[in-house]
Order: structure tokens, then C-alpha cells, then sequence
């Protein structure tokens, strides 16, 4: 019997074959990624997996996926929900995105410790949102539902199976292989002629919304590795010769602790389609829809850290609003240096980021009575904190990566309102819920305070009240 896990990590690397196979950059990118990572390793020993074990990194991939329909994403949902993998936080790419992006999105993964760190494959999945005037007039909107109702993505065989292997946690052998020849097949490019024309109408409003509406099949967008030190892969994949795009997406290298995340990737390249012209002739064409993106991880800031991003880039905003000459890294990394701590005590003391905490080996034991809250306990040494990595997704930066390989900005209409789309309409949508990323992570810290707070014989509201309080 293959479990849930294996077949998340079966499927996270024949996906990852496959894209390398399709885009040939993306290999040269895993390889830059891998040589990056022994070297910080190679420096910086233990260190370097402060965030996670360098197995883990290794094979870490996130993938991206596009649909078009409430009833597709259903269906993605039921084939990742084989793979152990849930839908996790909402993203909408339309209010974050300068350009026309009209696409709300959310993650499926795992959302348990252990199973992330046996293996922690994401899958960011975006839908098109046809009923918002602004991108969409009443004919094209028509138009584009008819065309998506009439194609299939996943064969039943496939669903079926999933819907098996979500049920018992696990399939047979030869289901199991089944399973992941169908799972992966769907998410291949497809040879199929695109019509031209259509393709071109829906292009025009955006690109994003062709690559959904204008094909017949979907595709993995990019496949994603992790890797320990951004920056000097951007230097290195430069140095190769592959285009990347022209900044790296989130927050900005500093001497302090990396938190949430960085994504970069290199520009999407132009490849052969074959496209039905008005005539019914097939003609040789060439879109740009698919890139290479890779990241790097940090810690999971808490609702008030997040908010304190959020500020920051506001002002960074501001600062280039005032500047537009100046550089933004640079401007950033002085806004970081004001208003954030350089240090993952004062973070984990100031309730800025999430961790687990336990008790210390080397804990006083003098007989004194251990202190009441978290950065005391810290300061003293009666605790220690390992950071939780940031699993998840920053809308603005998503955006970013999607604008930075558009061909063009597409066409909005801002004089129409807005059609209202959040988390519990894409719950019910999918059929499932939606769950909230700063739940989970407060979940694990609170377990791991609840433990402390028994072995230490504290107050037992320890893991439920501000970390650098002693009152509720």
C-alpha cells in the first residue's frame, strides 16, 4: 500500500521530471538551486537548517495551476485531497495586481507538522472570475462560461481514484501507479490546436485569462524549488545566461531574520503552439504563459508581524511615490532596519512571528520560579524557540511574478464595480473549507506553550494570551 505522503512525494517529483522535460530551463534552475544550497550548507553547517532540514529543501517544490470554473477547482481539490493536501488561504490577484489578473487563488497542502516535514509539496491554484465586469463584459462573459463548460480536464478514472485514495489514506500498488501516470498526464501541456482567434480575444483582456479560458486542457505554470539564498542564485542564473525577471519579489535582503518569503524567477520563453486559424488551417505559433520561478522560505510572521509588513510596504510605497529614482531594496532594507528586530528572540518576545517552543536542557535549576511569559522564559533560559517556516503565499508578490512575465497589461474597466469574492464564497465553491494559514500556525505554537506551561508548572493560559504579557 502506498500512503498519502508517498504519493505526495511520488507525484511532487514525476511532475517535476515532466516540467523539466517541457521547459529545460526549469532543470538548469533545480541545478543552480541544489549547488546553491551545499554551499550555504558547505558555510554556514547547522545554521542553514534553522528552517528546515536540507532533505527537506531539496525536494521542496510548490507548483502553480490555473482553472476556470467552481467545478474544476472541485475537482483539483479532490485529486490533491488524495495527496493529503488541503486548501489553505485566499488570494486575490485582482486587487493585488497593477495589471488585469483576473483570478482568485488559494494553496492546496499539508497542513500538519509531520507531514510537511516528510514532505511539504504545495500547489498554488488559481481560477478565473468571469463574473467580474470589470475584466468581462455580459457577451465575452457568455461566451468564455459556455467554452469552460464544455471541457474536461480530469478523467473520471482519475477522480475516482483520488476520491480512494482521500478515503482509506492510501491505494494499492497498481492504483497507486495508475493514480500518478493519470495525475500527471493532466497537467501536461497539450499538443491540441488552440483556436487563434479566441485565444486572442480573451488575450487582449488579459493574458492570464487566455492561458485559463483559451485552451482546452491546463498545465503546470511553474514549478517552484526552494533554495537557501536567493540572491545568489539570481546572480548565478544571470551568469548562465537565462533572463530573469527584474527584481526579487518580498521582502528585501537584511542582516535580521528572514521571514515570510522571496520568490524570483526567470522570464517566460516563447514556446511552439500550434494554433487553428478562422480557415480551419493549423498554424505554428509561439506563447509566452510558462516561467520558472524559485523562492526562498522564512519564518511565519503572526496577524500583528503581518500587519506590521503590510505597513512597511505601504511606506516603501510612499517613500517611491516621493523618489521614484530611489532604489526600492535599498529603501526597504532601512525601513526593516527601523521598525522590525533583528533578532528571532525579540520576534518570538514581541509576538511579531511564530514558533515552538521547549523547555530548555540547560534551564536554571536553582530552584526559582520560572517566569510568566514567553520572553522572559526566553531571555532566562528557561526556553528555547525553533522558528516556524512561513508555508504559504504573499498576494502582492504572487502578482508581481505573474505581471513580471505578462506580455501586457490586458484591459480593466474600474468604472464597474467589483464582483465580491472572499474566503467563505471560494469555500463554498470548492466544497471545502478554506482554512485560515494563522490558525494553523497558532495551533502548533500553542501546542508546544501548552506543553511548557505543564512541564513548568505555569499558569496554563500561557499559550493563550499576548507572548509578552502576563494578563490575558
Amino acid at each position: 500500500m502506498i500512503s498519502q505522503w508517498q504519493l505526495r512525494a511520488a507525484f511532487a517529483a514525476r511532475l517535476s521530471d515532466m516540467y523539466g522535460r517541457e521547459v529545460p530551463a526549469y532543470t538548469t534552475l533545480v541545478d543552480v538551486s541544489r549547488e546553491v544550497n551545499e554551499d550555504v550548507l558547505r558555510t554556514q553547517g547547522a545554521d542553514a537548517e534553522r528552517l528546515g532540514s536540507i532533505g527537506r529543501v531539496t525536494a521542496e517544490r510548490h507548483g502553480a495551476i490555473r482553472v476556470g470554473t467552481p467545478g474544476e477547482m472541485r475537482q483539483v481539490a479532490r485529486i490533491f485531497g488524495a495527496l493529503g493536501m488541503h486548501p489553505v488561504g485566499f488570494y486575490d490577484l485582482r486587487e493585488a495586481a497593477a495589471s488585469a489578473v483576473p483570478v482568485v487563488s488559494t494553496a492546496f497542502r499539508p497542513v500538519d507538522g509531520e507531514e510537511l516535514a516528510r514532505n511539504p509539496f504545495r500547489v498554488f491554484t488559481s481560477m478565473l472570475t468571469p463574473a467580474d465586469p470589470r475584466f468581462f463584459d455580459a457577451d465575452l462573459r457568455s461566451r468564455l462560461e459556455t467554452f469552460l463548460a464544455g471541457r474536461e480536464l480530469f478523467p473520471p478514472e482519475l477522480l475516482t481514484l483520488a476520491d480512494r485514495a482521500e478515503a482509506a489514506k492510501e491505494l494499492p500498488d497498481a492504483e497507486a501507479e495508475r493514480f500518478l501516470q493519470l495525475a500527471v498526464r493532466a497537467f501536461e501541456l497539450s499538443t491540441e490546436p488552440i483556436d487563434k482567434s479566441w485565444y486572442e480575444t480573451l488575450e487582449k483582456v488579459s493574458a492570464v485569462a487566455a492561458d485559463i479560458g483559451g485552451v482546452r486542457s491546463t498545465h503546470i505554470n511553474h514549478l517552484t524549488p526552494r533554495v537557501l539564498d536567493i540572491d545568489e542564485l539570481y546572480r548565478r542564473m544571470t551568469a548562465r545566461g537565462i533572463e530573469m525577471i527584474d527584481t526579487i519579489q518580498g521582502p528585501p535582503a537584511w542582516h535580521g531574520p528572514d521571514v515570510l518569503l522571496r520568490q524570483t524567477s526567470f522570464r517566460a520563453l516563447a514556446e511552439p503552439r500550434a494554433m487553428r486559424a478562422p480557415d480551419g488551417s493549423v498554424q505554428s505559433g509561439a506563447l509566452r504563459v510558462r516561467f520558472g520561478e524559485v523562492e526562498a522560505r522564512g519564518i511565519a510572521l503572526t496577524r500583528d508581524g503581518r500587519a506590521r509588513y503590510d505597513r512597511l510596504l505601504g511606506l516603501i510605497d510612499e517613500q517611491l511615490t516621493r523618489d521614484p529614482g530611489a532604489d526600492r531594496a535599498e529603501i526597504a532594507r532601512a525601513l526593516w532596519a527601523e521598525h522590525l528586530p533583528d533578532t528571532e528572540q525579540a520576534l518570538a518576545a514581541q509576538g511579531l512571528a511564530y514558533f515552538t517552543y521547549r523547555v530548555s536542557p540547560g534551564r536554571p535549576r536553582d530552584g526559582s520560579r520560572p517566569p510568566a511569559t514567553v520572553g522572559e522564559l526566553l531571555a532566562q533560559g528557561w526556553v528555547e524557540a525553533a522558528p516556524l517556516v512561513y508555508e504559504d503565499f504573499l498576494p502582492r508578490s504572487a502578482a508581481g511574478i505573474f505581471q513580471s512575465n505578462l506580455s501586457g497589461e490586458g484591459s480593466r474597466d474600474d468604472a464597474q464595480a467589483a464582483t465580491a469574492y472572499d474566503s467563505d464564497w471560494l469555500s463554498g465553491a470548492i466544497g471545502r473549507e478554506v482554512l485560515d494559514p494563522f490558525a494553523l500556525y497558532e495551533r502548533q505554537q500553542n501546542h508546544s506553550l501548552a506543553q511548557i506551561a505543564q512541564e513548568l508548572e505555569l499558569d496554563d493560559t500561557l499559550g493563550r494570551r499576548p507572548l509578552n504579557s502576563r494578563t490575558q
